[in-house]
C-alpha cells in the first residue's frame, strides 16, 4: 500500500487511534485529525517510528462547519489524495432529550452525520475514478437495536450510519470502493469517561461483553478489505444484533426500558 493515504477522524484515542495504527501497519501514510493536537502528535511519532510512514497531523473540531473543507484542503495542499477514509469521530450526550441547549445537539449532529457526509462527498468521487477506495464508518451496536431512554440522538445517528454505509456499498460495487459500517458494542475507550457513564456501564455490562479498541479496529480493517457492508464485532454482539431483528419492536423497546443505557458501547 505504499503511497496510499488513510484519513482518520477522531484519531486521538480509542478505536480511531486503533484504526490509524492498523492502516499504518499495512503501509498507508496517515492524515489524522481530532481536537487534541498533543495526542495526534504522539500517535504520529509512533506511526513514523514503528512503520516508517508519513503522517500529516490536522487538529480540527468537526463541530465547526468549516472543518471538513479545511481538512480536505490541507490534504490537497500536500499534494495527496485520500485512499481510505475512516469516519470515527464521535461522542455521546447522555440524558433525556432535550436536556442540553440546542447548540449542543446541533454540534453533535454535525460531528456525527454532517461531517461524515461532507468528507465522504468530497473524497468518494476520486476513489471511484481511481478504482480504489476504503470507507469505514464507525457506527455502533446501538444502531441495530431498538432505541432506549437517554439515547434519542445517539442511536438514531448510528442507525443512519449503518443505512448510509449499506447504500454506498451497493452504489460502489463496480468501482473498487469498499464501504463498511463498523458496529462495536461495549469497547474499552475514553468514550464513557467523557460522557460520565463509566461507573454505570461497568456495573451493568459483564466483562465478557467488552472488547479492546485495537481488537475492534482490526476487525473493521479486515471487514473493509473483504468488502463487507456491516461488521458487528464479537460473537455476543452479533447474537444481540440477530435477536434484535427477530424480536418485535415492542418487546425490544420494553427490554431497553428495563435496562436503560446498556447499548452505549462506542462513540
Amino acid at each position: 500500500m505504499s503511497g496510499r493515504l488513510a484519513l482518520v477522524t477522531g484519531a486521538s484515542s480509542g478505536i480511531g487511534a486503533g484504526l490509524a495504527r492498523v492502516y499504518a501497519s499495512h503501509g498507508y501514510d496517515l492524515a489524522i485529525t481530532a481536537r487534541r493536537a498533543d495526542r495526534l502528535e504522539a500517535l504520529a511519532d509512533e506511526a513514523r517510528l514503528r512503520h516508517g510512514v508519513e503522517v500529516t497531523v490536522i487538529p480540527a473540531d468537526l463541530a465547526d462547519p468549516g472543518a471538513p473543507g479545511a481538512i480536505l484542503g490541507e490534504i490537497a495542499a500536500h499534494g495527496r489524495t485520500v485512499d481510505a477514509l475512516v469516519n470515527n469521530a464521535g461522542y455521546g450526550t447522555p440524558g433525556p432529550y432535550p436536556t442540553g441547549q440546542w447548540g449542543e445537539e446541533e454540534a453533535f449532529l454535525r460531528v456525527m452525520t454532517v461531517a461524515v457526509c461532507e468528507l465522504t462527498h468530497g473524497i468518494l468521487p476520486g476513489m471511484a475514478e481511481r478504482r480504489f477506495g476504503r470507507i469505514v464508518n464507525v457506527a455502533s451496536l446501538a444502531g441495530l437495536i431498538p432505541g432506549a431512554p437517554g439515547t434519542a440522538l445517539y442511536g438514531a445517528v448510528k442507525a443512519f450510519l449503518v443505512r448510509y454505509s449499506q447504500s454506498l456499498h451497493l452504489e460502489n460495487r463496480a468501482t473498487g470502493v469498499h464501504v463498511t459500517a463498523l458496529c462495536p458494542g461495549f469497547t474499552y475507550t475514553e468514550f464513557h469517561d467523557v460522557n460520565g457513564t463509566r461507573a454505570q456501564m461497568a456495573g451493568q455490562a459483564p466483562a465478557w461483553l467488552w472488547m479492546g479498541a485495537d481488537e475492534v479496529a482490526a476487525a473493521g480493517y479486515e471487514a473493509a478489505e473483504a468488502n463487507r457492508p456491516l461488521c458487528v464485532t464479537g460473537a455476543p454482539n452479533q447474537a444481540i444484533a440477530a435477536a434484535a431483528k427477530i424480536l418485535p419492536d415492542e418487546w425490544g423497546m420494553a427490554l431497553m426500558t428495563r435496562r436503560p443505557g446498556r447499548q452505549r458501547g462506542k462513540g
